[in-house]
């Protein structure tokens, strides 16, 4: 069963040398990503423009599929009463952050990184069981990193959403691809998830311990050498990324591609790794540095976080399997949950 939905590779692991390009290399990959938008969703559906938080940026909102918000979508609380409430900060939007499930290299102690390594069994059934624990919690849009093992857990995670939406992923690798890729059934569409894959999402490159043994390399390098390596916030290991390089282009992908979705009242999902969320839990929760580097995530474990009048929420953090299902509920997460109930009993 799982093997239908998660094999959907896309791009090619992006090299350290990413970080000395990286303005040049994100104009260039948000306008790919516009431009998949734009071959898969009618033209009017797509040119609508909001700012983020601080005012600064004015970005293309790319819209889903379905036009998912409560304008259209049923299910959706019908509170806002027409389209132009949308870009109003006072919206509520979730966000929903995943660490994937295990990975092959996880299980076998070793160090992956950018590596571009599947879910093992035990990761496969960690990404079931987060779609479980999120299936009553809106989605309209999802982001992964350009890794198979966040792409994974996003589309198992989704197999078990109560809505029954299909997500499809965005392909923006050649002009063919989007237009082989493209739906010309607007019911189809009604009825689907846009799943956008980015590499600055990817895991922090481990440089010359990508595919070593992480005991191993604590024995020929010293245990400290390693932890410094692993959990300080700007040493980088021999060739690789610290953590600080991997949260200047996490972040900044998430404050020019996806927090203007969610500032246009859109529900995103991201599935992506231990060391880009954790950059991105830094920017949510305004960490130190000092603090990032404490901050340790369990593999498919779902974190919510609510969106509304410019701040971020934290409404379910658990570090442990036993407190995932536990999120405090607002009353319009509530009302959706009660309305699937209406719709499924």
């Amino acid at each position: 069963m799982a093997a239908e939905v998660y094999y959907q590779a896309i791009g090619t692991v992006q090299s350290h040398s990413h970080l000395n390009n990286f303005n040049r290399h994100q104009k260039h990959q948000n306008n790919k990503v516009r431009l998949v938008a734009r071959d898969f969703i009618s033209g009017n559906d797509l040119s609508r423009r909001s700012t983020n938080r601080s005012g600064r940026r004015n970005c293309t909102v790319i819209r889903s599929l379905a036009s998912q918000t409560s304008v259209v979508d049923p299910v959706l609380s019908p509170s806002r009463s027409n389209a132009g409430d949308s870009n109003k900060k006072s919206n509520e939007a979730a966000l929903i952050l995943i660490r994937h499930g295990e990975s092959l290299w996880n299980e076998k102690n070793l160090f992956t990184g950018c590596v571009d390594v599947p879910l093992s069994k035990k990761g496969i059934d960690e990404a079931i069981e987060a779609g479980k624990r999120i299936s009553s919690i809106p989605v309209d849009v999802i982001f992964t990193s350009a890794l198979i093992r966040a792409q994974m857990t996003a589309m198992l995670a989704m197999t078990q959403h109560r809505r029954g939406k299909v997500p499809i992923m965005l392909h923006n690798e050649s002009e063919r691809a989007r237009s082989w890729s493209q739906v010309f059934s607007e019911d189809t569409k009604k009825q689907s998830i846009p799943v956008i894959a980015a590499w600055q999402l990817n895991e922090r490159m481990y440089g010359e311990l990508q595919g070593l043994n992480k005991q191993e390399t604590a024995d020929r390098y010293g245990k400290e050498k390693v932890h410094e390596w692993r959990r300080s916030y700007d040493i980088p290991p021999p060739n690789g990324e610290s953590l600080e390089m991997c949260a200047q282009r996490a972040v900044a992908y998430f404050r020019d591609q996806i927090e203007p979705q969610l500032l246009s009242g859109k529900n995103v999902m991201i599935s992506a790794h231990g060391n880009s969320l954790r950059s991105i839990i830094m920017y949510l929760d305004k960490l130190t540095s000092q603090e990032v580097i404490s901050l340790e995530l369990s593999t498919g474990i779902p974190m919510l976080y609510i969106f509304k009048e410019g701040r971020f929420i934290r409404r379910g953090s658990p570090t442990r399997p036993s407190e995932a299902g536990v999120y405090a509920y607002t009353k319009r997460l509530a009302l959706y949950k009660q309305k699937l109930d209406d719709m499924f009993q």
